[in-house]
């Protein structure tokens, strides 16, 4: 590529610098300019040596001068005659001196080197930091290397087309002379038709390589836009569908917007060469001329190319979301919600001249009772750089509503094939016209698809049928995914899961967690990666503890109490029975961890460590505390707080050492409120509760959780007490029973009432059942009054 050429594709800070080093004395900027292509290919460094060589360059220099001052005659370009007719008259000084004027153009020549030297320096140093800071991929890479090609072909066509027209000029001026002059001698005559023949021949084959340079830069901006719309674009797409869902992937449209609107401006430029291409036909044209022939057909690719990249460059930014919605693509009717769509094609010109319309599909899908809906708000946007903070061209809807169609029925009665309310999908369309220097063609986005809900309490199930489908589904349109919904790999599964966390709590589910969840789900396996959760498992089993309300149970309790020691990873949280007491009975006394009960939606308990009178280490568990007890007390002041009593033993608390050993307080002391004893606020919880200590090895009734989801079989107990039975895998006793509330005539009146208290019990198991007339001697029951530090909570061994 010609050095001038590769100077102005330089960024202004460069520019800046070429500015500067031509307000120099000389060479003028317009003479570089205009003979750029003749002046880098003579040798002026031996010019300045060879007094010969230096004079005919100096006398061909003038003649150039002659010649772009007759172009410019013809384009009557008034100033432009003026300037190079002073820069002749300028270098009239080197008559005698041309080896000066050839080292004075040598040394500008050197200086533009120096420059562009920089400037490569700088743009790899440049290509290196962004390597580091965005993790480009190879194909990326290769996409920049191609987009810089892209725009040097057109710069080079640019420079052909302006060849080919000094061409042209040339003929036409001789053309012109030779006419005026009327020549009569025939020898003369033919001299000079042969010498215009040779100018159209040469002018011919000149438009051919022009043609075929086109044809070149097309098949490269070929290429580009399928790597751009069928892979770039492709890519980004899936990963907005994983981020709606809480994946933490780069959803930025910066680059891509780059990209597409540099190709977008090659394509224009195109445009405008295939017109001059038209005016120089226009002026002189000639049998078998090849523009003729093959414009057309270059016209008709150009603007196939421009529909093909535009269509795709209208897109769906931010996807539609309820600013009190559990998450995105969940809307509910006649509640407002926000939409963004982004042009990333970005034309100045086009600043507010595109409108945005928003409506819902007219057509109806074949599943009976099929709902439609109406869009309600301001449904028409201007595409703007306002509302954009990088300043791309969006159109950004805030107050957009749905009302359900109360006419039609939707697709009742045309297929038997029937969804609830929560899998039916819903696409919504947006709409524009892009038009520009003469061209025009009609766009449209659209949303991934949204759930339409009509209550609050669908929002849960609806958030499980966009998380199932935006982890599996691959086509963004496919409103029919819940008509033959597919399986979940586990592994895919396993990362969708631990996503909830990232997003909500900004930590997510570590390979410990995940394996536990996965022998929830299938029990002992050699290998999970193998396994597959169905969609009814997941969220549409019969009975209203699923998987899914489990699970969310637990994501809901984590983001609203537990947020900071969960991000600190204080809680273990996912772990089994046995894998706790197998962590557990190697630790010293009062070591503790906490984790999710699996009885309790929403509930954490945390076991510890006792040693026993033959010295043996005995595992103790609390019952479950769930958002009754959390929203009173912090699960922090819970643990500072947290004593057990026994019969004539003053009370202590058995929590010591955070699992593996770190010291209580010193894993939580950073959230402990600043008063202790009888002055914490959180004390008049604590007082207000009553204890029970057994001393029955005991079970909590098993959740139906914890039975193999998909082969029946069941799994380790989940919940309550870690007695021999947490090492056995048989399926323990079903609860029979509870203890009653026992009303303690010493508590004072002054003291909630009972029923308020959040009083926990521990369960037994048929064999372990203590008889009525046995109960007051094998429980001490203590009241409020003398525990100053105990926890609303059930304790047995």
């Amino acid at each position: 590529m010609a050095q001038w050429d590769r100077l102005r594709q330089l960024s202004a800070i460069y520019w800046q610098q070429l500015h500067e080093l031509y307000d120099r004395d000389g060479l003028p900027m317009d003479v570089r300019h205009y003979l750029s292509a003749w002046i880098e290919k003579q040798e002026w460094q031996r010019a300045a040596r060879d007094y010969g060589l230096a004079m005919v360059l100096y006398q061909v220099l003038l003649e150039n001068l002659d010649i772009q001052h007759s172009r410019f005659v013809q384009e009557e370009s008034f100033l432009q005659q003026h300037n190079i007719r002073r820069y002749k008259q300028s270098f009239q000084r080197y008559q005698d001196e041309p080896c000066v004027l050839a080292s004075t153009i040598e040394w500008f020549l050197e200086k533009e080197k120096e420059i562009l030297n920089s400037a490569e320096l700088n743009e790899q140093v440049q290509l290196l930091q962004v390597e580091q800071e965005a993790m480009e991929t190879t194909c990326q890479q290769e996409l920049q290397r191609k987009m810089a090609g892209l725009r040097n072909d057109v710069q080079c066509l640019e420079h052909a087309i302006i060849c080919l027209e000094e061409q042209q000029d040339e003929f036409d001026f001789k053309y012109q002379t030779h006419k005026m002059e009327a020549v009569t001698d025939e020898a003369k005559k033919n001299e000079r038709k042969k010498m215009f023949q040779s100018l159209i021949n040469k002018l011919n084959d000149y438009r051919k390589s022009t043609l075929a340079d086109l044809n070149k830069l097309l098949d490269r901006a070929e290429d580009l836009i399928n790597l751009l719309v069928r892979k770039e674009l492709v890519d980004w797409q899936r990963r907005q569908q994983k981020s709606c869902i809480g994946a933490p992937d780069n959803v930025c449209l910066d680059q891509l917007e780059k990209w597409f609107t540099c190709v977008a401006v090659c394509l224009f430029q195109v445009r405008e060469f295939l017109n001059k291409l038209d005016e120089l036909v226009g002026k002189m044209s000639y049998e078998n001329d090849p523009i003729k022939a093959q414009k057309p057909a270059l016209n008709k690719r150009v603007d196939a190319l421009l529909k093909d990249l535009l269509k795709s460059s209208f897109v769906v930014e931010a996807q539609p979301s309820m600013p009190q919605g559990k998450g995105p693509l969940v809307l509910r009717t006649n509640v407002q919600f926000s939409v963004k769509t982004r042009l990333l094609v970005k034309f100045a010109e086009l600043n507010h001249s595109m409108k945005v319309n928003v409506s819902m599909s007219r057509e109806t899908p074949q599943i009976k009772g099929y709902r439609r809906f109406n869009v309600l708000g301001s449904a028409t946007k201007d595409l703007n750089m306002a509302e954009s903070l990088s300043g791309g061209m969006v159109a950004d809807f805030r107050h957009l509503s749905l009302k359900e169609q109360k006419s039609g029925g939707g697709g009742k009665g045309i297929s038997e094939i029937s969804l609830s309310v929560t899998e039916e999908l819903h696409i919504i369309y947006f709409n524009t016209v892009f038009e520009l220097k003469g061209f025009s063609v009609e766009l449209q986005a659209s949303s991934l698809p949204v759930v339409i809900i009509s209550n609050s309490s669908q929002q849960q199930s609806a958030w499980a049928s966009i998380l199932w489908f935006n982890m599996l589904s691959l086509d963004p349109k496919d409103i029919m995914f819940f008509t033959t919904v597919p399986a979940a790999p586990w592994p895919q599964f396993g990362e969708m899961l631990s996503w909830q966390f990232l997003s909500a709590t900004k930590r997510g589910l570590d390979d410990d967690q995940r394996k536990m969840i996965a022998h929830k789900l299938f029990g002992k396996q050699q290998n999970y990666d193998i396994c597959q959760v169905t969609w009814s498992k997941f969220s549409k089993e019969s009975g209203p503890e699923t998987f899914w309300v489990w699970f969310d149970g637990i994501l809901v309790m984590v983001k609203s109490y537990l947020e900071n020691i969960w991000r600190e990873g204080l809680i273990m949280g996912f772990v089994s029975r046995g894998k706790e007491k197998l962590l557990l009975k190697k630790k010293k006394r009062g070591t503790f961890l906490l984790r999710f009960s699996e009885s309790v939606v929403g509930g954490i308990t945390f076991s510890w460590v006792e040693i026993d009178s033959t010295g043996e280490p005995d595992i103790k568990t609390v019952q479950p505390f769930t958002k009754t007890d959390l929203c009173q007390i912090p699960f922090h002041e819970i643990i500072r707080n947290f004593q057990i009593l026994e019969a004539e033993n003053i009370p202590e608390s058995p929590l010591l050492f955070l699992y593996p050993d770190t010291p209580k307080d010193e894993a939580f002391g950073k959230w402990y409120c600043e008063k202790s004893g009888a002055d914490n606020p959180y004390m008049k919880y604590i007082k207000t509760k009553l204890m029970f200590v057994s001393k029955e090895n005991t079970l909590e009734a098993r959740s139906p959780m914890s039975c193999d989801m998909t082969q029946g079989d069941c799994l380790e107990p989940m919940n309550g007490l870690y007695g021999e039975a947490a090492e056995q895998e048989d399926e323990p006793h079903i609860l029979q029973s509870q203890l009653e509330t026992f009303q303690d005539p010493m508590l004072s009146s002054s003291l909630e009432p009972l029923e308020d208290d959040c009083l926990l019990y521990p369960s037994f198991t048929d064999s372990d059942f203590i008889q009525p007339d046995s109960f007051l001697t094998d429980f001490n029951m203590l009241a409020p009054s003398l525990l100053p530090a105990q926890t609303c909570g059930g304790i047995f061994q």
